[in-house]
């Protein structure tokens, strides 16, 4: 007698993935998640496999994780998905400080980033 699951938030063509903590700030990580929004997941994947970025992977990573999330989960196919959001959220920020001259003290921050991305099945026009 366990409780209930909950409800779906996704309507049935879609699948998401969830990407947290990631050691990045979030202006520079939505410059990565730009690259991929609205694209097919092929396109999307090439995209960061060759993008310079140090982020793209873990980008890549987590749009993989979509993919299947989609396929596995969702009965979705593969060839169909289109890349529909892509959204960064702010995460927790580590405050650190270095010693600078006459005794005082200069902050750094070290911003973490949260990523989500869902995926979207739609037709393919071959009808």
């Amino acid at each position: 007698m366990g409780k209930r699951g909950r409800e779906r938030d996704l309507p049935e063509n879609e699948a998401k993935a969830v990407a947290r903590m990631l050691r990045v700030s979030p202006q520079k990580l939505n410059l990565v998640a730009q690259l991929i929004r609205g694209k097919k997941v092929a396109a999307a994947l090439a995209d960061l496999q060759f993008s310079q970025k140090r982020i793209a992977r873990d980008v890549k990573k987590c749009l993989e994780s979509a993919i299947a999330n989609a396929e596995n989960n969702h009965d979705l196919d593969v060839d169909d998905l289109v890349v529909a959001e892509a959204h960064v959220g702010k995460a927790l920020v580590l405050k650190r400080f270095h010693p600078r001259g006459r005794g005082r003290m200069g902050k750094i921050l070290k911003p973490f980033a949260n990523l989500t991305i869902v995926v979207r099945q739609v037709q393919s026009e071959a009808a």
